[in-house]
């Protein structure tokens, strides 16, 4: 990999060296608008499962559902929203997503404290909530690139993705106190003002835009996400790591709908304790952004992609384990290391496809690959609460679980076993 400060020499550069990325303007807005929105993320992640078991006396399967909610948008608009977002501006349709996900977020506490608040509004916000997400994911993966050059995106894309392990440390814990002292409904007002934030730093960015060619515009979308389709089916890395993610995404989303339920109604833990003890995995995924780049130099991308699969998958199966008292560090411990791998896992192939992509074709190729690889959430957030309400919190934690920890074994069948790094650009 090539190094982030190219001379040593020119006085310029010098802040540079120590402070990297962080000298560019534009990247220190986009980067404090995504951390400040990712804590509000980070909360609604544990304060909408709280209100539905805590508020509505949800079941496991009903949780499982809600979850899936945030996720079934992929599915149903990820693909037309790639070839969509290829051909308009980034900047405003992510200004547009923070401000639809505010209104969406209030109507919770309105509806919570007018007593009118049901599953079924929950599950309407969520799916609102996800098509935000899913517009502003999509945008916000081609913009990295209009804000960052080649040489600085994994730099950038480490810098942004421990952020957001840092704000999930932070975001479940102050979900738990907030609902142990205030109720779960309250976290979501925090929420929405985060919203606010991310869109008011977007706005003050000040990179320039390209107009898309008006040939190109008159594509059809069914052509323009053929394309898209093909390209990440025919190519040989693209290929495994969408399997991958795929899989993985499935399993974790399988344990991830069911934990709470478990922690609170199989372990006993209070809500505060929750929030505290999922923060594991989001200090897993700190760790992992501060190494990724050194890995990455030190045995390649594609090998340290595959050493940190290989080290840190099996320890998912710690989970199943957690019992009160000692027992809850078995839980701390592998959601901390499947949150190592996880986090490198984000960082290495994020930066690839966005160094690896023609710029033209990025925003389909992101919306394909995050479409495939988030069509299964949906699919193990119900697993895993049908398992949930059907053999036990516990038997399907060590389900979901189990499917994580062999997962490795898709990247390992894939060519980068035999490679160093991962080429730079495609052929």
């Amino acid at each position: 990999m090539m190094p982030a400060v190219d001379s040593m020499n020119d006085a310029p550069n010098r802040p540079r060296a120590r402070w990297g990325v962080f000298t560019q303007p534009d990247f220190r807005l986009l980067w404090t608008g995504e951390t400040v929105s990712g804590l509000g993320n980070s909360i609604t992640a544990v304060a909408l499962p709280l209100i539905a078991v805590e508020e509505l006396d949800a079941s496991s399967t009903a949780v499982g559902l809600l979850a899936a909610a945030v996720w079934l948008p992929w599915l149903l608009v990820g693909l037309p929203v790639g070839a969509w977002v290829d051909q308009i501006r980034k900047r405003p349709l992510m200004i547009a997503c923070d401000l639809v996900a505010v209104a969406a977020l209030v109507t919770i506490p309105v509806a919570a404290w007018l007593d009118a608040l049901t599953f079924q509004h929950l599950v309407v916000v969520a799916l609102i909530s996800g098509t935000a997400t899913v517009c502003f994911n999509t945008a916000y993966h081609s913009y990295i690139r209009m804000v960052l050059d080649g040489r600085d995106l994994l730099e950038g894309n480490a810098k942004l993705q421990g952020s957001e392990a840092a704000t999930q440390v932070a975001g479940p814990g102050v979900a738990g106190l907030l609902a142990q002292s205030f109720g779960a409904v309250t976290a979501l007002v925090a929420d929405a003002v985060t919203f606010l934030v991310s869109a008011a730093c977007l706005k003050r960015i000040s990179v320039m835009e390209q107009h898309r060619d008006r040939d190109e515009e008159r594509v059809p979308l069914r052509r323009q996400i053929s394309d898209g389709l093909r390209f990440v089916g025919r190519d040989r890395y693209l290929r495994p790591m969408v399997t991958w993610g795929a899989v993985i995404n499935m399993a974790l989303m399988g344990y991830q709908a069911v934990q709470v339920v478990f922690l609170v109604r199989t372990v006993g833990l209070i809500p505060a304790m929750v929030g505290l003890l999922l923060t594991g995995g989001s200090t897993g995924g700190i760790v992992g952004a501060l190494v990724a780049t050194r890995v990455s130099r030190r045995f390649g991308t594609a090998r340290g992609l595959l050493l940190f699969q290989v080290a840190a998958a099996p320890f998912a199966l710690l989970l199943p384990m957690a019992t009160m008292g000692p027992g809850l560090l078995l839980f701390a411990m592998g959601a901390f290391l499947v949150g190592i791998g996880i986090s490198v896992a984000n960082i290495v192939v994020g930066s690839f496809r966005q160094a690896y992509c023609p710029p033209h074709m990025l925003g389909r190729v992101v919306a394909t690959a995050m479409m495939i690889n988030h069509s299964t959430i949906p699919l193990g957030s119900l697993l895993g609460g049908v398992l949930g309400d059907i053999v036990g919190y516990r038997p399907a934690m060590w389900i979901t679980t189990g499917i994580v920890a062999p997962s490795w074994l898709i990247l390992a069948a894939s060519p980068m076993r035999r490679e160093r790094d991962l080429p730079r650009a495609h052929d």
